[in-house]
Parts: C-alpha cells; sequence; structure tokens
C-alpha cells in the first residue's frame, strides 16, 4: 500500500543529506524511510543515485514503504573528491560509514554492475548487518575483463588508460589508483540473487560476472532477463514494474524477467 508519510515530510525526509568521513569529505546520500530490511543501491563504475535504475528503486520503496538508501561514491554524483581517486575500498568504506551513521539493523543490498563486486567488500564489512543480496549485471573483478598485458603495465606504472564507453562519448577512464587497490572479491555467508540481461556490453565475456559468484558464495541464485539493461537500452525489471522490489526482502527475486 501506499506510504503513509504526509508529502512534506516525505520530501525532508528524501533530500539529500551528506554524511562526513574522517577526512573532511562529505558522501552524498538520499534515505527514504519504511518498514525494513532496507534497500541499498550500489550503483556501478562511474554511476551515481541520478541514474534510472537508482532513481526507479528508490520510486518503488517511497510507494510501497520500503525503506531505501541512496549513495554516491566519493568523485561521482554530488559526493565531494576526485573520481581518479577512488578506490573499491574507499567506496567501501564510504557506504559502510553511510549505513552506520543511519543505524540501519539490516539491509538488502542491491548492486548494479561494479556495484555487485563492492556489495561483497559491504557485506564483508558488514556481515550481521547484511540480510541478503540483488546483483543486476553484477561485474565482480571486471579489471581482469580483457585488459591487454600493455595496458595492465601501463597502470602498474601509475597511468591512466582509457576504452571506449558504450554509454556516451567520453571514453572510460582506468585509473591507476583503482587498478592497484583491486583484488578477488571476497567470499561471504548471505544469499544472493544475481540477473544479467541477454545482451551484456562485451558479449565475448559473457558469463563472467557469473563464474566468481558461483565460486565464492552459497545459497545463490541466477535470472536471464530478456534484453540489455545494463546498456540502458531496456529498463531494468524492478523500474518496469516497481512492485517486483517488494519481494526482495524475502532474498528472493520476483517471478518473470
Amino acid at each position: 500500500m501506499p506510504f503513509s508519510v504526509p508529502a512534506p515530510t516525505l520530501r525532508a525526509m528524501t533530500e539529500i543529506r551528506f554524511h562526513e568521513m574522517a577526512d573532511g569529505r562529505r558522501i552524498a546520500h538520499r534515505f527514504a524511510p519504511g518498514q525494513g530490511p532496507t534497500l541499498v543501491f550500489l550503483p556501478g563504475y562511474m554511476s551515481d543515485m541520478s541514474g534510472s535504475k537508482a532513481t526507479a528503486l528508490f520510486e518503488m520503496a517511497v510507494h510501497t514503504g520500503r525503506a531505501c538508501l541512496l549513495v554516491d561514491y566519493s568523485g561521482c554524483g554530488a559526493s565531494d573528491g576526485d573520481f581518479a581517486d577512488g578506490t573499491l575500498s574507499r567506496w567501501r568504506d564510504e557506504v559502510v560509514a553511510v549505513i552506520e551513521a543511519a543505524a540501519l539493523d539490516k539491509v538488502v543490498l542491491i548492486g548494479s554492475s561494479m556495484g555487485g563486486w563492492l556489495m561483497l567488500m559491504v557485506a564483508d564489512a558488514l556481515p550481521d548487518k547484511v540480510h541478503s543480496m540483488i546483483g543486476i549485471a553484477a561485474a565482480p573483478d571486471f579489471t581482469d575483463w580483457g585488459i591487454a598485458q600493455m595496458d595492465k603495465g601501463l597502470l602498474a606504472d601509475g597511468e591512466t588508460i582509457y576504452e571506449d564507453n558504450p554509454y556516451g562519448p567520453e571514453p572510460t577512464p582506468t585509473h591507476p589508483a583503482f587498478w592497484a587497490d583491486a583484488g578477488e572479491p571476497p567470499a561471504g555467508s548471505t544469499d544472493r540473487v544475481l540477473r544479467s540481461g541477454a545482451s551484456p556490453p562485451r558479449p565475448a565475456r559473457r558469463g563472467r560476472a557469473f563464474r566468481p559468484f558461483a565460486a565464492l558464495v552459497r545459497n545463490a541464485a541466477f535470472r536471464r532477463c530478456a534484453g540489455d539493461f545494463h546498456q540502458g537500452r531496456r529498463p531494468p525489471p524492478f523500474a518496469r514494474d516497481r512492485y517486483r522490489g517488494s519481494h526482495a526482502h524475502r532474498g528472493r527475486p520476483a517471478s518473470g524477467p
């Protein structure tokens, strides 16, 4: 049923807020109060909480009375910082800090693309808080996906490399700090659900996102969805039917695509 908090109060509660880290950088986030476990959306590489998936999830949560938290990593969206300084460890610490500052009890981590890798790291840091996880076109350990040995050498020497960007005209950078920090995703014990479109951005790498999860986690369920919502050509399932997201708190996906 629709959330019953008065509209003015809800707007005040869901506006962008900032959490200050120990070094002074401010991490932007939005929180919708409601029933738990709280849905926590972790966007992909160079994405933020204004993206279509994050927005659709937040709107669904507000409409159905589910608690939901969106976060911008440092260097992304409304948060402070330089993207070139961003690493998985740094972004994990920011997400953990916001979750702890909000005093959330149990959370459902929803990781899109690189966020699927980051959610494993967050779960490893907060094992008692994570109820379950959902990966959307999850991309754990994507830094090893077909990067030429020469480019690896450039990154090791402290140089930034650039690749074609399927989402826009500007090339996608990989910075040496991010590369040096990246490692194998941690194992864990919470329930996970992975969803992937039928046409990932790099067909030659199809299935690479699933193998690390299959090797690392237990109680994992996999769902292949028609279309390509990783590249934004088609809305993700919960954007097409917002009510389906209400099943997330039970640790399983809704039926259907």
